[in-house]
C-alpha cells in the first residue's frame, strides 16, 4: 500500500492527540469582555431586549446584581453602555459627572476594584437625533465640533474610575483629541481602546433597540466604514495607533475575520474582536429554534475569532461561557 501520501488523521485519533496538536488554545476566562446596558430610567429596571434574548437593559441596582453573579463565575472585564433619562442636541448627559455611566463606574469600582471597567465613548445614545456627532440643521455631521464632546465624555468616565475608555464614534481625529484631553487632566496612564475599524453594518439593529440609539433620520455611512473596504481598515487602524490608541477593536467580528487577520498583521497593539448584537441574535435565535447546536456554534465562532488574530473578545455570550466553565 502506498504510504507516501500525507496522513493528517494520525494526529486526530484521540482527544489527547487533538489537544496536544491544537494550534489555537481554548477560550480563556481572561479573553472575554461582557457588555452591559445600564439605564438611568429606574434603578430597579430589568427589561429583556426582545431582539437579544437573555440580554437586558438594567437599572444601576440590577446592574450591580448581574455583575456580582458574573464576577462569581470569573468575569474579569465589562464594557458599559449608558441609556440616559434625557437626550439633547449636545449629548450633555454623556459628559455629566453624574451621568448614568459615571454612576455605574463609581459603584462597580467601589465594590470590585479589581474588575476592569471599560466605557463606551460615543454620543448616539445621548443625542436627540441618534447620531454619533453634532449635526447641522441640514443633518450633516460636524466632525471637528464633535471632538470636544467626545473628549469631555472620556475624561468624565476616567475621573469616575474607568480603567479604559473606548471611543466608538468613528469621527476623524478623535483619538488624538481624547488622548490630549486625558493627558491635560493628569490621566497619562489611562489606556484608550479604539473602535478603529467599525463598519456600517446591518448587524447593529438589536443594539440600537437595546441602547435606544437608532438615527432619527439618515444613516451612519458617512462616518462608519463601507463593508466592501479592506485596505481602508488598515489605514484607520494605523492612524489610531499613531494618534495614541493603546488597543484596537474590529467590529463586527465573524463576518469580518479577514479584516481582523489583516489588522493583526499590521499593528502590534492588543486587538479585540467585537461579536456584535446581530451576530449574537442570529446564533441565539437559531439555537432556540433548534436549527443549530447553539453552544457548539457559539464556541466555534469565538474560537474562530481568536484564530483570526483577536487577543480579546467582546461578546454577549461571555456569561454563558463562564457558566459552562464553572460547571465543568
Amino acid at each position: 500500500m502506498n504510504t507516501r501520501f500525507h496522513r493528517g488523521r494520525r494526529l486526530r485519533q484521540t482527544p489527547a492527540l487533538r489537544a496536544l496538536t491544537r494550534e489555537t488554545a481554548s477560550l480563556l476566562t481572561e479573553d472575554l469582555i461582557m457588555p452591559y446596558f445600564v439605564d438611568e430610567a429606574d434603578a430597579h429596571l430589568r427589561r429583556e431586549i426582545p431582539s437579544m434574548p437573555g440580554q437586558f437593559r438594567l437599572g444601576i441596582d440590577q446592574l450591580e446584581g448581574q455583575i456580582g453573579e458574573a464576577v462569581d463565575l470569573g468575569l474579569r472585564a465589562v464594557l458599559l453602555f449608558g441609556i440616559p433619562r434625557i437626550k439633547d442636541e449636545r449629548a450633555s448627559a454623556a459628559y455629566d459627572e453624574n451621568g448614568i455611566v459615571q454612576q455605574a463606574v463609581r459603584r462597580i469600582k467601589r465594590i470590585w476594584p479589581y474588575l476592569i471597567v471599560i466605557t463606551d465613548v460615543c454620543l448616539c445614545e445621548y443625542m436627540i437625533h441618534g447620531h454619533c456627532g453634532v449635526l447641522t440643521p441640514e443633518g450633516t455631521i460636524l466632525n471637528d465640533a464633535t471632538l470636544p464632546l467626545l473628549a469631555g465624555t472620556a475624561v468624565s468616565h476616567a475621573l469616575a474610575g474607568a480603567d479604559i475608555v473606548a471611543p466608538s464614534d468613528m469621527m476623524d481625529g478623535r483619538i488624538a483629541a481624547i488622548r490630549a484631553a486625558l493627558d491635560d487632566n493628569g490621566l497619562h496612564e489611562l489606556p484608550v481602546m479604539s473602535y478603529a475599524v467599525k463598519f456600517a453594518s446591518a448587524l447593529y439593529g438589536p443594539f440600537r433597540e437595546a441602547a435606544d440609539s437608532a438615527p432619527a433620520a439618515g444613516d451612519r455611512k458617512s462616518y462608519q466604514m463601507d463593508p466592501g473596504n479592506a485596505r481602508e481598515a488598515l489605514i484607520e487602524a494605523r492612524a489610531d495607533v499613531d494618534e495614541g490608541a493603546d488597543m484596537l477593536i474590529v467590529k463586527p467580528a465573524s463576518h469580518y475575520s479577514d479584516i481582523l487577520y489583516r489588522v493583526r498583521k499590521a499593528v502590534d497593539v492588543p486587538l479585540c474582536a467585537y461579536q456584535v448584537s446581530g451576530e449574537y441574535a442570529m446564533i441565539r435565535a437559531a439555537g432556540q429554534k433548534g436549527w443549530i447546536d447553539e453552544n457548539a456554534v457559539m464556541l466555534e465562532t469565538l474560537l474562530g475569532l481568536k484564530r483570526a488574530g483577536a487577543d480579546r473578545l467582546i461578546t454577549y455570550f461571555t456569561e454563558t461561557v463562564l457558566k459552562q466553565r464553572l460547571a465543568r
